[in-house]
C-alpha cells in the first residue's frame, strides 16, 4: 500500500490539485448529472462530460500560475454571490428574533428586535428617525 501511495505522491508532485473553482465544477457536474438522469438529453450529457474533463485537466495541470489566475477570476465573481446567499440564510435563521428593515434615507439594512406594533427607530448610520411597523 505504501508503494502505491508513494507513486501517487510522485505523480501529483508539481501538479495543481484542487481549489474552489474545481469544487464548483464538481458541484455543477453533479447537478448536470441529476438533470441528465431526469431528462436523458444528449446535450446535457455532453456538457456534463465537458465539465468533468475541465475539472480533471485543472487538477492535473502543471501550469500552476494559469490555474491560480483562473481561480482568482472565479472568486471575484463567486465571493459577492456567496456573501448574498449567506446573508439571506442568516436572515432566515434569525427571523424568529429579529426583523430587518431599510432606512428610507441611506438604504442601510437595520436589524430590529421583533416587537409587534409601531415603533420609532433611529438609523445608526445617518441618524434619521422613522416609524417602523412590525406585524408579527
Amino acid at each position: 500500500m505504501n508503494s502505491f501511495r508513494e507513486k501517487l505522491m510522485r505523480f501529483m508532485n508539481g501538479r495543481y490539485g484542487s481549489d474552489q473553482l474545481n469544487m464548483a465544477l464538481l458541484v455543477v457536474y453533479f447537478l448536470l448529472f441529476l438533470v441528465s438522469m431526469l431528462t436523458r438529453t444528449p446535450a446535457i450529457a455532453i456538457a456534463m462530460w465537458a465539465v468533468l474533463i475541465c475539472s480533471m485537466f485543472r487538477s492535473f495541470s502543471r501550469n500552476i500560475y494559469a490555474r491560480q489566475k483562473e481561480n482568482r477570476t472565479f472568486l471575484k465573481f463567486w465571493n459577492p454571490v456567496k456573501s448574498k446567499i449567506s446573508l439571506s440564510v442568516r436572515r432566515l435563521r434569525e427571523i424568529q428574533v429579529y426583523r430587518f428593515r431599510r432606512c428610507a434615507q441611506c438604504k442601510t439594512v437595520l436589524r430590529l428586535p421583533r416587537r409587534t406594533g409601531r415603533h420609532m427607530v433611529r438609523c445608526p448610520r445617518c441618524k434619521h428617525r422613522f416609524s417602523v411597523r412590525v406585524f408579527f
